[in-house]
């Protein structure tokens, strides 16, 4: 049921996807849904906060690694390619109703979480220039918000028989570290 009003919120936008349609969608009375979530919110608060704690859950797994810069980020890079395919209705609904959301004090730890999701790959970007992994005049916040928006590209807009996650993270990671210049 949830994946169902996932994929509607996806779909058609968090605020116009009625309680209705997602019991319609999932076979019961509209009433019914009551028994499992006790709202509309309920059910894009379970669709959200999974997705982010999964997320954020990588995320500082790969740090706990302590792994090199570069390691470090390509875990990153990793699993949230996969995280993002398996979560295309979240990112929709994040990417889509994201003032909506951020407006609700029931979703208040949305700020939070991808404030995490900020400094987790800024940081790395500082140790790796400390490091002279990267280059000394990167600028760590712009190259994040660069980098983020290209690998939750493909995630949002990937269509059934097109790239894995894998082969998005590896084209991703070879782009990264190797470029494109011969």
């Amino acid at each position: 049921m949830v994946r169902l009003a996932g994929q509607l919120f996806a779909q058609k936008g968090y605020r116009a996807t009625t309680v209705r349609e997602i019991a319609d969608a999932a076979g019961i009375l509209s009433g019914s849904l009551y028994h499992h979530f006790d709202s509309k919110e309920s059910i894009g608060d379970e669709i959200l906060a999974r997705f982010l704690d999964e997320i954020l859950a990588d995320y500082r797994a790969a740090v706990a690694s302590g792994g090199e810069p570069n390691q470090v980020l390509a875990q990153i890079v990793r699993t949230t390619s996969k995280t993002l395919a398996g979560n295309r209705a979240a990112l929709t609904m994040l990417q889509n109703d994201w003032h909506y959301f951020t407006s609700q004090p029931r979703f208040r730890y949305l700020r939070a979480a991808l404030r995490e999701v900020e400094r987790t790959w800024i940081s790395q970007l500082e140790r790796g220039i400390e490091a002279g992994a990267f280059r000394a005049d990167l600028d760590p916040a712009l190259t994040y918000r660069l980098l983020r928006d290209v690998l939750w590209i493909p995630a949002a807009r990937n269509r059934p028989g097109g790239y894995s996650a894998e082969q998005v993270a590896d084209a991703f990671l070879e782009l990264l570290f190797n470029g494109i210049s011969t």
